[in-house]
């Protein structure tokens, strides 16, 4: 029996979900990203982290944050490159208590790193 999955621990669900094709028809089905798919660009790509970081925010291995942005990239090359609209939703995560009273672009970065919150 495989082990379950960890939860992924994120800093907040995105204000807007749907994109897509602005000038042209959607060529295709939409490409589905996970919250912490998203989360993984959010954290590498925007505000610069390393794996490790990433993986440390977001409670996993950093082995997972690997696999978790390797997966997020290539979809988001397929939404760009095939012209297909991008749908964010689901996945194996828990939303950081803290995110709604934090007022920084960056999420709850500074105060997710406390070892006194548990998921």
């Amino acid at each position: 029996m495989p082990r379950p999955k960890k939860c992924r621990k994120i800093c907040g669900i995105p204000k807007c979900c749907q994109f897509g094709p602005v000038t042209a028809a959607d060529n295709g089905e939409a490409v589905e990203m996970t919250y912490d798919e998203f989360e993984t660009i959010r954290l590498i790509d925007y505000l610069d982290y390393n794996q490790e970081q990433c993986a440390q925010q977001m409670g996993v291995a950093r082995t997972t944050v690997q696999a978790v942005y390797n997966e997020a990239r290539k979809k988001l090359a397929k939404v760009l490159i095939e012209e297909r609209a991008l749908n964010i939703r689901g996945g194996n995560y828990v939303v950081c208590p803290r995110a709604e009273s934090c007022s920084s672009k960056k999420g709850c970065r500074s105060s997710c790193d406390s070892p006194s919150l548990n998921y």
